[in-house]
């Protein structure tokens, strides 16, 4: 199946679906990828330098924590721009550690530029860029025998559902060797206004950041969405730490996909749910991690203690 079919069948089952929603992953297309690099940059999006401090600051206690004894690979899933994980790759290159750096992301234009940035900034850095699906590449790095660091940064965990995370948790277990480690992302539960503020900012950056999706359908399905007749709303959950997002019809409206050749129907004030951005406790990282097989070697923050790159290993 191709990713048109794919993107296609799926768009399908979420708008045909009692409560309407588009999967969180087709955020980032090209345009879509640009755009959360505008987020990043955002001053009410904590998570970015929150994770670059932890990373520029933290890198040499993280690297003191692998054991490797030999050659062994940074494997990043979503690598996106870079520039976090950039931090922690200069320690290595600093100490002519023997590593190649595998940045995976499934925008071609992200990983261009990534290679670029990345071979500007450290000229001597091993670099082996995959473009795709990183869960279809999954298989092809269980068949490597190179001892690994997998990075899976930026709290992208908590884009996924409890029964979501112990998949996702066992694709990483499926690429692991006894001793290889998974550096993770967790964004901590902190003042719901704080987090309120991230996720529906007042230029519209996040609201464009979520259009974009109906734009993305337009452009490749064939759809008709009449974009300015769509809202944006976020709210954000303190008792179970949720962060939920959602696109809202303001009309009564018809839309017609080319590519499934069907029509979806929207009340007006009707809800399409985009993206879950779960916010974690120490107490439940460490729960996830026992659950699914894992050791918690440590958890390293940030000053605020907004944010945590929890190091696990098998």
């Amino acid at each position: 199946m191709t990713d048109t079919q794919t993107f296609a069948r799926d768009i399908h089952k979420g708008l045909s679906a009692p409560l309407k929603h588009i999967s969180s992953k087709y955020f980032y297309d090209d345009i879509g990828s640009g755009i959360f690099q505008d987020i990043m940059k955002m001053p009410e999006y904590y998570p970015t330098p929150c994770e670059f401090e932890i990373l520029s600051l933290q890198g040499d206690n993280i690297i003191g924590k692998l054991n490797f004894d030999r050659p062994f690979q940074i494997v990043e899933f979503g690598a996106g721009d870079g520039i976090k994980t950039r931090q922690l790759l200069k320690k290595l290159v600093e100490r002519q550690v023997d590593f190649t750096y595998v940045p995976i992301d499934i925008s071609s234009k992200a990983i261009e530029e990534l290679e670029s940035n990345m071979l500007r900034h450290l000229p001597g850095l091993h670099i082996k860029p995959m473009i795709g699906n990183y869960f279809l590449m999954m298989e092809e790095l269980a068949a490597s025998k190179v001892p690994s660091l997998l990075l899976f940064l930026g709290g992208n965990i908590g884009n996924y559902e409890q029964h979501e995370v112990a998949h996702l948790l066992a694709d990483f277990r499926k690429c692991m060797n006894p001793g290889d480690y998974l550096l993770t992302g967790f964004d901590l539960q902190k003042n719901p206004a704080t987090i309120r503020c991230a996720y529906d900012d007042p230029r519209g950056i996040t609201k464009a950041f979520n259009i974009n999706l109906l734009h993305r359908i337009n452009r490749e399905l064939g759809g008709n969405f009449k974009t300015n007749q769509f809202d944006f709303y976020s709210h954000y959950n303190p008792v179970n730490g949720e962060v939920r997002s959602y696109l809202v019809s303001l009309v009564p409206q018809k839309v017609h996909v080319q590519h499934t050749d069907k029509c979806y129907d929207f009340d007006r004030h009707e809800l399409i749910w985009t993206e879950l951005s779960k916010k974690y406790t120490l107490a439940e990282i460490e729960d996830v991690a026992t659950a699914n097989g894992f050791n918690v070697v440590e958890h390293f923050m940030d000053c605020k203690n907004y944010f945590t790159d929890s190091l696990w290993t098998l």
